[in-house]
């Protein structure tokens, strides 16, 4: 690769073209000369031409949804050193926070939420249902809990 000649009137044609918010990319193809957008950026920054009067338009990013859980852990919550078998693991908050905790509610035999979260985890087809609190599930019956508790929606 050749060395680039930066003459005055390139350096005077690039402070123009930097001040009025041109990308570097769009400068070097400006320029020409097969001058690359890195070669534009050293000599704006050796120039002191960091700030822009202008800038390019910045990519915004779309902000992450907000986390909302209608269903409130039951009596604060329980740690993972709580949970068992029985108990809701529906997770609340930032696993890195001191204020993590799980639901710790009464779970479905065989599922790992109460029948609270299991409505909103086992959604299918971005329909909503809810769980029919009267439904009897059968502890002691060998079978698919899934199944159950498939049973046990309101549609």
């Amino acid at each position: 690769m050749g060395k680039t000649t930066w003459s005055d009137e390139r350096v005077e044609l690039l402070k123009t073209l930097w001040a009025s918010g041109k990308t570097a990319a769009q400068i070097a193809t400006e320029l020409g000369d097969n001058l690359t957008r890195n070669a534009v950026i050293g000599k704006a920054h050796r120039l002191g031409l960091s700030g822009r009067i202008t800038p390019a338009p910045k990519k915004i990013d779309k902000p992450l949804p907000v986390e909302t859980n209608d269903v409130v852990a039951k009596d604060g919550g329980i740690s993972l050193l709580e949970l068992t078998e029985k108990t809701c693991r529906y997770p609340y908050g930032d696993p890195k926070k001191s204020n993590f905790h799980f639901c710790g509610g009464e779970a479905i035999p065989g599922v790992p939420y109460c029948g609270e979260h299991a409505a909103m985890a086992y959604q299918t087809n971005a329909r909503k249902f809810s769980i029919n609190e009267n439904a009897d599930f059968d502890t002691n019956k060998e079978g698919d809990a899934l199944a159950e508790l498939d049973d046990a929606v309101n549609t």
